[in-house]
């Protein structure tokens, strides 16, 4: 969701995020049948991924002039992240907005929710399922909009201990505020007429720190500890390796997703997985870092807008050709799955990319005054 610097490992691992995510959401047009359900059941990971990535890219972005000793440019950061994020989202939800039949859901959250970013926020779920996928997004944004500032204000006296404490604040708080969420969920789970799991624990951004935080380290890591980070690259086979290890427990640990295990320590198991995989994937030294998967760039370059639109693109095939894609097989997933592909293509080329010009020019413009 975030500008790739083009490494080869970082555009894998967003293709394998966003198809992940994509086949998580089959259950939409009916899945891909249980022989698949080990593969398109866990997807919902691919989110937690994209965070990983999303806090070392712009954890880097925002670190890498602090240790010059440089200020933070607000007004070149937000505008970047304006002109990056905004356009392809508005022209998303005025869809959804405008166009009833366009939803995957009949119900939607208001527009104003989705416009302030904070549709995450006490969200009426059973009703209001349609664009739900925002809520990453709005996870995202509440990120840009903080971090920068934090992290100026922790870079005037920068000090080890301090960064210790953020992390246990972090992680051990996300993991003691879950918990109580969950304990006081379950226990009057029989009085709760709405999915308390949803709007109380996975979509609320304070309990969905884990994976922003882990990318976030390795930008720290990467800025601050230059030559502790180049020298441990050498070990990144072995890393990844651990990364993947490490991720199969975490798939084990979340087995149940809605249990107490899962959304306590599954989720920084799974962020401390996926930053294991991106460490290995930022640079050349690694085997998903020297190996170009042929297309995984494109795709990278195109899953912000493919995130967007991927679940509505579902709900039309569905809608004027699900009965003859039923019990399909492959031919389904390729029709579906294609069909978004298009449709993300499209809103990559006709949006997103035209409006990254225009920030260029507007930044060479201001540069020059």
């Amino acid at each position: 969701m975030n500008d790739t610097d083009r490494l080869p490992g970082l555009d894998l691992l967003r293709c394998i995020a966003i198809f992940w995510v994509m086949l998580f959401h089959s259950f939409l047009v009916g899945g891909l049948g249980p022989e698949w359900s080990w593969l398109s059941r866990p997807g919902w990971m691919g989110v937690d991924l994209f965070f990983v990535l999303s806090g070392f890219l712009i954890g880097t972005q925002v670190l890498a002039p602090l240790a010059r000793g440089e200020r933070i440019s607000y007004g070149d950061f937000y505008l970047r992240r304006a002109f990056r994020i905004l356009p392809a989202y508005w022209a998303v939800l005025l869809l959804y907005a405008a166009w009833p039949a366009f939803r995957e859901s009949p119900g939607m959250e208001p527009p104003w929710k989705f416009l302030t970013f904070i549709m995450n926020v006490n969200i009426d779920y059973n009703s209001h399922m349609a664009f739900s996928h925002a809520w990453s997004l709005c996870i995202e944004e509440h990120f840009y909009w903080m971090f920068p500032l934090m992290a100026a204000l922790l870079m005037r006296r920068p000090a080890a201990w301090k960064f210790v404490l953020l992390s246990a604040v972090i992680v051990l708080g996300g993991i003691a505020l879950r918990a109580a969420i969950w304990m006081a969920d379950t226990a009057a789970d029989a009085k709760i007429d709405r999915n308390w799991f949803i709007e109380d624990l996975y979509y609320p951004t304070w309990n969905r720190l884990d994976g922003l935080f882990c990318g976030v380290a390795l930008a720290v890591w990467k800025t601050m500890r230059p030559r502790s980070w180049e020298s441990s690259r050498r070990y990144s086979n072995v890393i990844l390796l651990a990364g993947l290890v490490l991720l199969v427990l975490a798939v084990f640990l979340t087995e149940g997703r809605t249990g107490f295990v899962a959304n306590t320590v599954g989720w920084p198991v799974l962020s401390l997985a996926f930053g294991l995989l991106v460490f290995a994937g930022a640079g050349r030294d690694s085997i998903i870092g020297r190996w170009k998967v042929p297309g995984a760039a494109w795709i990278a370059a195109i899953s912000y807008s493919l995130y967007l639109v991927h679940k509505a693109i579902y709900h039309l095939v569905k809608v004027h050709w699900g009965e003859d894609l039923a019990g399909s097989g492959i031919i389904a997933l390729v029709s579906y799955g294609g069909a978004a592909v298009l449709a993300g293509g499209a809103l990559h080329y006709l949006v997103e990319r035209p409006f990254l010009r225009c920030r260029d020019r507007v930044r060479a413009g201001l540069a020059r005054l």
